[in-house]
């Protein structure tokens, strides 16, 4: 009579593939809430469930496993891309190269030992590609080496026996990975709230970072002359929020006369402090905004409208009102100061100052309505998935290598995503997501990738450790995934001052392992180790999948 139950979980089928997932994945992440010894796997923990699901006999449709362990991987880097894209374009223009020269740094110094172990052990190089592949949690690079094996048709190994190893060496690179992130905490001596603190201090250091000041204009050449000829000598846009002329507070206009004794509150780049002091004044004790001959008015703003999106903000004629001043715009946790050339994005943020009646004008413009937000517009998020997965799958031919180059499906649909979220909307492709949507798209996606990983390779850790090879690879993988992490790691925080979750960052995206960079979030409680993952994965993937082939092509 229970037959039914049994054939439910043993036959495949799309019923069986559903339950073996959902007791993988919700299993995993209620075990991955307990902590031990204080710290919490966290999602890492649905890995190890598919792994011990998988090694007492559950099978998956090999099929089905392989696309929902893509689609996942997919769904998770194309969220990652959507999120932290504005702050990727606004990194590139401070310290990218910095972070990706220390991110090749760790891949470079992962290839070398990897090289050392192939030199003084009698393991096949194709083997020590999938060996150093599940290090680095890298399954585009265990691709690649596999592409490598079969097209070149190499002997002396077969593909089976590469999964074996990537397979043995995964789940101990995920931890490794999480593993050294720990040590490397307490090697730094890292205080994690201190290091919250610190990290709201240089976000207000940054000099993207809009601040306001009240300047007493002192400078004669000013005297008499229109607010547009002192905006016009400061390289970088500004706002002057609010004027203070004969007792009167009010939002001026470019043309705007300026008088001796005025008081300025201007909104700028924290760099332009100085040099905006030197052209106006010193510093006024006035506080404009609690001045009582004021009648202005500030509120936030968000901008929900989709036809605001599409232009210039100089070219909306409603923008050039003379009863509001938009004075500072937040987009994904990055500050700015608005300006003529800036294009709006849906989502954003817009602090307004002005008379009630121009700022009420100004929601209606700008949209102010929430609910627009909360149901996403889901088919320009496939579109960009589909771009994605065009762009990764898109051959590359190197000289002197005989077999096409690809990035892949994770690193196609990144970049598609980071480059949406910054241009998307010039081509009406409004990818905004709420930010519980996005986390709901991200963790979906993540779980949906450890769980097939897990089903897939814990059937075959018996084979592996009968024969002894697992522990050669597993001693092996703990230490091509630990040293060069620890190494470049205590370098970036010695030598270049970065900052701890900075670090987690760069480290889990050098390594291009998603559970590293949701235990770097969990970790830091914000969204600061994306930015430095998203800098680092795209050039770290390419680099991955080129050594991994290099590796086989040269040696083999």
């Amino acid at each position: 009579m229970m037959n039914w139950m049994v054939d439910l979980f043993t036959q495949e089928s799309v019923p069986q593939a559903v339950l073996i997932y959902a007791i993988t994945i919700s299993m995993g992440i209620w075990i991955g809430r307990i902590k031990m010894f204080g710290i919490s796997l966290g999602v890492t923990w649905v890995l190890f469930m598919g792994i011990i699901l998988s090694f007492l006999g559950s099978t998956i449709n090999k099929e089905a496993e392989h696309f929902l362990k893509e689609f996942g991987l997919i769904l998770f880097v194309y969220s990652i891309g959507l999120q932290v894209g504005p702050g990727f374009f606004a990194s590139l223009k401070q310290n990218a190269l910095l972070n990706n020269l220390l991110a090749a740094g760790v891949v470079l110094l992962g290839v070398t030992i990897t090289l050392l172990f192939y030199a003084g052990s009698s393991n096949h190089i194709g083997i020590m590609a999938g060996v150093m592949s599940g290090a680095v949690t890298n399954t585009p690079g265990l691709g690649a080496a596999q592409a490598a094996v079969k097209d070149l048709h190499i002997t002396g190994v077969d593909n089976g026996m590469i999964t074996l190893a990537y397979a043995v060496a995964y789940p101990f690179g995920v931890f490794g990975i999480i593993i050294s992130l720990v040590m490397l905490r307490k090697l730094l001596r890292v205080n994690l709230e201190k290091e919250k603190e610190k990290h709201r201090k240089l976000d207000f250091l940054r000099t993207a970072k809009p601040v306001s000041i009240h300047l007493h204009i002192d400078n004669p050449q000013l005297y008499g002359q229109p607010l547009r000829r002192l905006l016009g000598m400061i390289k970088e846009p500004i706002v002057v929020s609010r004027l203070l002329q004969n007792d009167l507070v009010f939002t001026p206009t470019p043309d705007t006369i300026l008088q001796e004794n005025d008081v300025l509150l201007i909104v700028t780049p924290k760099n332009q402090l100085e040099q905006i002091k030197l052209l106006v004044g010193k510093t006024s004790s006035e506080n404009l905004k609690n001045n009582t001959h004021s009648q202005l008015i500030s509120r936030h703003i968000v901008v929900t409208r989709q036809e605001v999106t599409h232009k210039r903000l100089g070219s909306i004629p409603e923008m050039h009102q003379h009863d509001f001043t938009m004075t500072r715009l937040q987009r994904a946790g990055v500050e700015m100061v608005p300006h003529g050339n800036m294009f709006l994005q849906l989502g954003d943020t817009i602090k307004v100052v002005g008379s009630e009646e121009g700022v009420n004008r100004m929601a209606q413009v700008l949209g102010n309505s929430l609910k627009r937000l909360e149901v996403p517009d889901l088919a320009p998020i496939f579109i960009g998935i589909a771009l994605g997965v065009l762009l990764g799958s898109i051959p590359f031919h190197v000289a002197h290598i005989p077999i096409a180059i690809k990035i892949g499906m994770a690193g196609g649909p990144l970049i598609v995503a980071l480059l949406l979220s910054r241009y998307g909307s010039y081509f009406y492709l409004n990818n905004y997501t709420t930010t519980s949507a996005n986390l709901m798209i991200r963790e979906i996606g993540i779980t949906l990738f450890l769980a097939s990983v897990g089903l897939g390779s814990g059937h075959q850790l018996s084979t592996a450790f009968s024969n002894g090879s697992a522990f050669n690879w597993i001693w092996m993988a703990a230490v091509i995934t630990v040293v060069p992490l620890i190494a470049m790691g205590w370098v970036a925080h010695r030598f270049y001052r970065k900052t701890f979750f900075e670090i987690c960052g760069l480290l889990a995206g050098a390594s291009t392992d998603p559970p590293a960079l949701a235990f770097a979030l969990k970790m830091a409680g914000s969204d600061i180790p994306s930015a430095t993952y998203a800098t680092v994965y795209p050039l770290t993937m390419i680099l991955r999948i080129l050594a991994a082939q290099l590796m086989v092509l040269f040696l083999a």
